[in-house]
């Protein structure tokens, strides 16, 4: 594991690039080369932690000896969850660690390096403008900050015809992972509304989150709102809201 062996000033760029570079390891960690991954952290083994390295590289070894560490510690003993619960779901929770890990080491590089308030602000809209780990293995990465502000200049060329929020089976698993578009009216006079994209069947709003769609009732609902989680909807080949849910035991 790399860390600072002198108190020499780095730049915000620096200290993103190797954010990066450790980002692009972790992310090979758990795409890529997930199945070696996945053998290393044998359960038999000690306490083993996840290192993302600066050459884009990644190691599973056990923590630093140090008190304290040269660098801040990734989250310990990953290899003793791996056969609690479904892979997807141990992959999901070292993404979700990596993440916190990444940023940890990010700003304790600003910290060591005397970032003040300006340069701390810039690296983390820097980090920000990537999607996270999380995100990315999970399929629900926002779009950039570019690509919203085309969308919301209405650059995003409207498709022809109306356009229903359920996709074909074999789409179902990618469109639960995205928030639904509205159906486009007939009348063509609510563009601006359509921009904005359907309301949740259950609270009624239509911010940005991970979305679900009932495949009875064909509404969309936010994940929280149903408690459903993107590991969980994965595992799902049919879903059905509460309501529907309800109904059918009704009628039963």
């Amino acid at each position: 594991m790399e860390g600072i062996q002198n108190p020499i000033h780095r730049t915000v760029e620096e200290v993103f690039s190797d954010f990066k570079g450790r980002r692009a390891g972790l992310l090979k960690a758990l795409t890529t080369d997930g199945q070696q991954f996945y053998l290393q952290c044998d359960p038999e083994k000690e306490n083993l932690c996840l290192y993302g390295l600066p050459n884009e590289t990644w190691e599973v070894n056990l923590p630093v000896d140090e008190v304290p560490p040269e660098l801040p510690e990734p989250a310990l003993g990953i290899n003793f969850a791996r056969n609690g619960m479904p892979e997807e779901d141990w992959i999901t929770l070292v993404a979700v660690h990596s993440d916190s890990w990444l940023i940890s080491v990010a700003f304790y590089f600003g910290a060591r390096f005397g970032f003040g308030k300006n340069e701390r602000k810039r690296l983390f809209q820097m980090i920000n403008d990537l999607p996270t780990l999380f995100e990315l293995i999970t399929g629900n990465a926002k779009q950039s900050k570019d690509q919203s502000a085309n969308r919301n200049n209405g650059s995003r060329s409207k498709p022809s015809g109306g356009v229903k929020p359920r996709q074909s089976e074999s789409h179902t698993k990618a469109s639960k992972m995205s928030p639904p578009p509205r159906e486009d009216d007939e009348s063509g006079d609510d563009e601006e509304d359509d921009e904005q994209g359907a309301v949740c069947g259950a609270c009624g709003e239509n911010y940005d989150d991970f979305w679900i769609c009932c495949d009875a009732c064909e509404k969309w609902f936010h994940g929280k709102c149903v408690k459903i989680t993107p590991a969980k909807a994965e595992h799902i080949k049919h879903y059905k809201c509460p309501t529907c849910s309800t109904n059918k035991k009704m009628r039963a």
